[in-house]
């Protein structure tokens, strides 16, 4: 199996080349939606720009959230209209112009129990104002529904109690593929992006800025000498770890706070839409459709730990079970239906005093230190390009020349040229080609291609997916990827949503890319290994 493209080795290796040769106008720490989101913003710009990123494009909090770009219903309970504001003119972008194959519309049932705090009519009062504040740029206004529409829709809901409920429409997305897209039309841009390379020390001019970076190179171990003129530090959880490297002393600024998720097959729990279900607590949870299974979350605790060992535990598995079970008795599902489970940090700007999980603020925080580090705390995927926006604002004050104006609402991402808003539906594929549209958009066409040249390309990876072993090829050869992991759990969906995720398909995707990547058998296993470690 194999596909006549550039050397992705060639490729990262004239990247590096640049890292040691040029001084960029900006240099961006972290591979996340936030970081890849300002370096699409900046090459778009003008600006001259790098990203280094430690693991992978969306290895953290931007592979490991709900899967949802919205409005935020639930930010109207803390009058935070603003943010509203702002998260519905970022969905309409994205669902409508920037990313609609990757950012589709979903319906949500919000069912409403005697013994909720809230009533229907307050539902009722709390959508009218979503939709009011969405305006023209709503997916749909809400339906208000009595309990038996509400049974028709859901008919495996818990009926005991139910006094009626609404439905109200936001949407859904593939996190980790959006956040891979955004990179690659950085990169595609002029931005020079690096995985797998991580910023170990600053270093400062006579007057105290910051001048230059130390970045290693995680898979080679080399290092080269990062020169730029504004440094954005867009670390996500490592946050405070980065300005660390600036200034020993600096004092946190995060409060990190943990959601978990667990993953069902959809027959188990028998929702059809999303539902708006309540945890133990009565904490507003969901129980998302993705295809044939059920994305159920998030939990809500804060999180004192290594963000690099942030997981799921066995009381998170408990809490969301007894929700699930709660809101859909007849599923009684036991920790053997989980199919997969996976938790991120949220890294919130830590509030001034003590507060509960959910109700520290959401918002995003920019500040500076005094040697030039530019940090951007807390944040949501719904409004990425609008906080990149602002950063990139920053920075084009002062690296010294004129830059052009910010065009990210504009110009669509690489997958949605030619993409209609609801061309791409999120239901089971009839066909690989089908599928291929569904993940890659108007690139789907590549893989189409691709697929066809070789039958063993355009066979599937295992039967309880649609993903095909063309996918694997173009990860390499494509999309960076340089692990295992990488392909497995990012660039397509066997580490997170295949009940044979640990089978010997893993072996024979290791076989392969290390073919493409010049691995011998002690790296194969090592990769193995590592990729198997990283299930939990």
């Amino acid at each position: 199996m194999s596909a006549a493209t550039d050397d992705p080795l060639a490729v990262r290796e004239a990247t590096w080349k640049a890292v040691g040769r040029e001084v960029f106008d900006v240099a961006l720490i972290g591979g996340g939606i936030n970081g890849v989101a300002c370096a699409r913003d900046a090459a778009l710009r003008g600006m001259s720009v790098v990203l280094v990123e430690r693991e992978d494009f969306a290895a953290g909090t931007s592979s490991r959230s709900s899967k949802l770009i919205h409005g935020g219903v639930r930010y109207l309970e803390q009058g935070n209209v603003g943010l509203v504001l702002e998260s519905c003119r970022e969905r309409d972008l994205l669902r409508t112009r920037l990313a609609p194959h990757l950012v589709r519309a979903q319906p949500f049932v919000f069912p409403i129990y005697e013994d909720d705090a809230l009533p229907v009519w307050q539902l009722r009062a709390a959508l009218i104002m979503y939709d009011l504040l969405a305006g023209l740029r709503n997916v749909r206004s809400h339906t208000i529904l009595t309990a038996e529409e509400i049974l028709e829709r859901e008919p495996t809901l818990l009926e005991q109690g139910l006094c009626g409920g609404a439905i109200y429409h936001d949407c859904w997305t593939d996190d980790a593929r959006l956040t891979l897209e955004t990179a690659l039309a950085a990169h595609k841009a002029g931005a020079a992006v690096l995985n797998h390379a991580e910023v170990v020390a600053f270093d400062k001019d006579s007057t105290g800025r910051l001048c230059s970076a130390r970045v290693r190179d995680c898979l080679g171990g080399r290092t080269k000498t990062l020169r730029a003129r504004c440094f954005i530090n867009v670390a996500g959880p490592w946050l405070d770890r980065v300005r660390r490297l600036d200034d020993p002393g600096a004092p946190p600024r995060l409060r990190l706070t943990k959601g978990a998720h667990a993953l069902f097959d959809r027959s188990k729990i028998g929702n059809r839409d999303a539902v708006v279900i309540r945890g133990i607590d009565d904490r507003v949870m969901f129980a998302i459709p993705w295809q044939n299974q059920t994305l159920v979350g998030t939990t809500d605790t804060y999180y004192d730990g290594d963000p690099a060992d942030v997981a799921a535990d066995a009381a998170d598995v408990e809490y969301i079970l007894a929700a699930v079970n709660r809101a859909f008795p007849r599923a009684q599902a036991r920790k053997r239906d989980i199919i997969s489970t996976y938790a991120g940090l949220r890294p919130l700007v830590a509030p001034d005093q003590e507060k509960h999980e959910s109700d520290v603020s959401r918002e995003d925080e920019i500040f500076e230190s005094p040697a030039g580090l530019i940090s951007l705390g807390g944040g949501k995927l719904t409004t990425h390009r609008h906080v990149a926006e602002r950063i990139m604002d920053i920075v084009a004050k002062r690296i010294g020349r004129r830059v052009g104006r910010c065009r990210t609402a504009e110009v669509p991402l690489p997958g949605a040229v030619g993409i209609a808003p609801g061309e791409v539906a999120d239901q089971p594929a009839a066909n690989g080609e089908e599928h291929l549209r569904g993940r890659y958009g108007a690139l789907g066409d590549e893989l189409t291609r691709l697929a066809a040249s070789d039958e063993r390309l355009a066979a599937p990876l295992v039967g309880d997916l649609p993903d095909l072993w063309a996918e694997i090829v173009h990860a390499v050869d494509s999309e960076m990827a340089l692990t295992l992991e990488d392909v497995l759990s990012r660039r397509v969906q066997v580490g997170l949503r295949s009940a044979a995720r640990a089978g010997d398909v893993v072996g024979a995707v290791a076989e392969l890319v290390g073919r493409k990547l010049g691995w011998d058998a002690k790296r194969i296993e090592a990769e193995i290994s590592e990729y198997t470690a990283s299930l939990g």
